[in-house]
């Protein structure tokens, strides 16, 4: 595939549209300049981005690829024309429109996926649920885990925050992360504010060589960054996470996404249809 550029618009975030899109061109070699254009939700901004895709166009020699999620019909109309010179994937005319003959009803048109945030219960969980994340990150706070419905623990740098706060922004997870440290190795232990929670734990490990990596970029040279250090501390807490019976997997080749979801099957599998 040649190398090429691709829009990606909406008149939301364009998160949805940039997701799909590179889900799709995942599946192609090449190496793509990406153009998100969110919040295109009248006429005006969508000729102002068709003169930006025609001189894309034009200066390149090729089409620009562009995938779009509008759901007005008089701005999706200025794109899908034909004076837009381009490579057009509808993700609302590939989807929507078979539904709405399938269902023989007209779908609502709404712009984004709140249609007023401050009224969605959706939303507001997710809020509660960043600020319940960013509270209990890297064991800063014991206080209230038994509103947590997910404790990640496992050694530091294993990729326990990044998880934490996926599950909060994208699926209004409360998931607090717990490190496991030297000393809790010596004790044989695990801390004794997750002694109540065990159930609700769930382990992160890492290849030794791979942490050390990630340690030595924060930590040249330390004992902590050294990979002899990080095989034994790997090596320790996948003990303790097999003797108390708690659940784990290894983040060392897993996308965050994949993480998260083989978290919410084992752990919250009625959360898998937020």
């Amino acid at each position: 595939m040649p190398n090429r550029t691709v829009f990606f618009i909406s008149d939301g975030t364009g998160i949805t549209a940039e997701t799909f899109g590179n889900s799709i061109l995942a599946q192609f070699p090449g190496k793509r300049r990406h153009i998100r254009r969110p919040f295109i939700d009248t006429v005006e901004k969508a000729l102002t981005v068709q003169g930006e895709i025609n001189a894309t166009a034009a200066a390149e020699g090729v089409k620009p690829v562009v995938f779009i999620t509008l759901a007005r019909d008089d701005v999706r109309d200025i794109l899908t024309s034909a004076e837009c010179q381009c490579l057009m994937m509808d993700m609302f005319g590939a989807f929507v429109e078979p539904l709405e003959v399938e269902f023989g009803i007209k779908s609502n048109h709404r712009v984004g996926r709140f249609s007023d945030a401050a009224k969605s219960q959706e939303y507001n969980e997710r809020i509660e649920a960043i600020n319940f994340s960013l509270a209990h990150d890297d064991g800063q706070s014991a206080r209230n885990l038994e509103a947590a419905d997910v404790i990640l623990v496992g050694v530091s740098r294993c990729g326990k925050t990044p998880t934490s706060l996926y599950l909060a922004m994208q699926h209004g997870i409360k998931a607090a992360n717990y490190p496991l440290i030297p000393e809790d190795f010596e004790r044989g232990q695990l801390p004794s504010a997750l002694a109540p929670h065990k159930k609700k734990c769930f382990g992160l490990t890492i290849d030794p060589d791979r942490l050390s990596q990630i340690r030595n970029e924060r930590r040249p040279g330390s004992k902590y960054a050294a990979f002899e250090n990080c095989r034994y501390e790997v090596a320790e807490a996948e003990t303790m996470m097999k003797r108390h019976q708690i659940d784990w997997l290894s983040s060392t080749h897993k996308s965050i996404e994949e993480i998260a979801t083989t978290i919410l099957r084992d752990i919250r599998p009625d959360r898998l249809t937020y």
